[in-house]
């Protein structure tokens, strides 16, 4: 009895954390992207390689137009691949057009070290949770034990 409980009281506990997860995490990938998500603009832009001046490799740059403006920025990103003359969709602050990013969904919503960062913390309360719950003191073994659920009736008066 007193292990069936302890187990659903550890299901809920997980439950109940990853909800709470989940809702702080997107919150936060909703509000904290740049360019922001709700003031930008999205354009489609081409990929071109160039050379790198400072240690000589050839990196993608995705390059743009606004108005008569040519905008360029660097595209690379881990688990990325572009290819040259590849269209892409990029999103951009029209106060700030140099600042744009890649407009996908890894890069630019989901980063690697966000997520790497939210799984750990993640982890860790997880860890918390089971430890707060994991030796319970000899009084409320004894009220688990002993309680009875009391009866409801099934139409209130």
């Amino acid at each position: 009895m007193y292990v069936q409980s302890f187990f659903i009281k550890i299901f809920f506990l997980y439950k109940t954390v990853v909800i709470l997860y989940l809702i702080v995490f997107s919150t936060y990938i909703l509000f904290s992207r740049q360019p922001d998500y709700f003031d930008g603009e999205i354009t489609t832009a081409t990929i071109h390689w160039r050379a790198d001046s400072a240690n000589q490799q050839s990196i993608p740059n995705a390059v743009f137009t606004i108005g008569k403006e040519v905008y360029s920025f660097d595209a690379r990103y881990i688990l990325r691949e572009l290819t040259e003359n590849k269209v892409i969709e990029i999103i951009y602050e029209s106060s700030n057009p140099q600042k744009a990013a890649v407009y996908s969904w890894w890069g630019y919503w989901i980063t690697a070290g966000e997520l790497m960062t939210s799984i750990v913390l993640l982890l860790v309360l997880l860890r918390i949770a089971i430890l707060l719950n994991k030796n319970p003191s000899a009084e409320s073994l004894i009220e688990q034990l002993d309680y009875k659920p009391e009866k409801k009736k099934r139409y209130s008066d």
